[in-house]
């Protein structure tokens, strides 16, 4: 396929599979068992991987840290956001909730994700307590899927760029009250909904 074609090819499969999204969302609600379905339609999407061409959605140059985070597609009303997130071998976050579900599965490369549980009651805003209760690979073929209240850290690892499908019941800058958790201090910070805005000029 030429640029135009694979582009095209795309943006159709990218539509068909957030439709059946949707369809999963409205039918089984936001629920464990209906974010394991859509994460089997997301896997089957990124192995379409013809589609995703390294060349298209680049990691920052030089092995920079950081993400280059595509917009893929977004429903109007901000809902059903998929992305492509490019990074270098490398990386980390610190753990963090997203306030809505999210499924990670991937085209290409290793991102390990710790999750967590939290110890503490969670009354306190600005202090938890928190363990890694399981860990999961994100890598061809394996991804994972996350409910609102769900904590989790990233980990680039490897010699490979990763190259990860990110779905969000609701686009990131529109996102209130995310928190990141520090796992030694028991510090809690906030996001600023600035930092999560798309690489600039990479709508897909």
């Amino acid at each position: 396929m030429n640029t135009m074609d694979v582009k095209a090819a795309r943006t159709a499969a990218v539509a068909a599979t957030i439709e059946r999204i949707r369809e999963i969302e409205a039918s089984m609600g936001v629920t464990r068992p209906a974010l394991d379905r859509m994460r089997e339609e997301l896997l089957a999407l990124a192995a379409q991987d013809h589609l995703f061409p390294s060349g298209e959605f680049p990691p920052p140059p030089n092995g920079e840290k950081g993400s280059n985070r595509y917009l893929l597609q977004e429903d109007g009303n901000n809902r059903f956001a998929l992305y492509m997130n490019a990074l270098n071998p490398g990386n980390a976050t610190k753990p963090h909730d997203h306030t809505t579900w999210a499924v990670v599965v991937a085209v290409d490369g290793q991102e390990l994700n710790k999750v967590y549980e939290r110890l503490d009651d969670g009354k306190d805003p600005e202090r938890c307590e928190m363990r890694v209760k399981e860990e999961i690979m994100v890598e061809p073929g394996r991804g994972i899927s996350l409910m609102p209240d769900d904590i989790h850290s990233i980990h680039t690892t490897g010699t490979r760029p990763t190259r990860h499908l990110h779905m969000y019941g609701l686009a990131l800058e529109k996102l209130d009250g995310r928190r990141a958790f520090d796992d030694k201090t028991g510090e809690v910070s906030y996001y600023n909904k600035n930092f999560m805005k798309p690489t600039a000029g990479a709508k897909a």
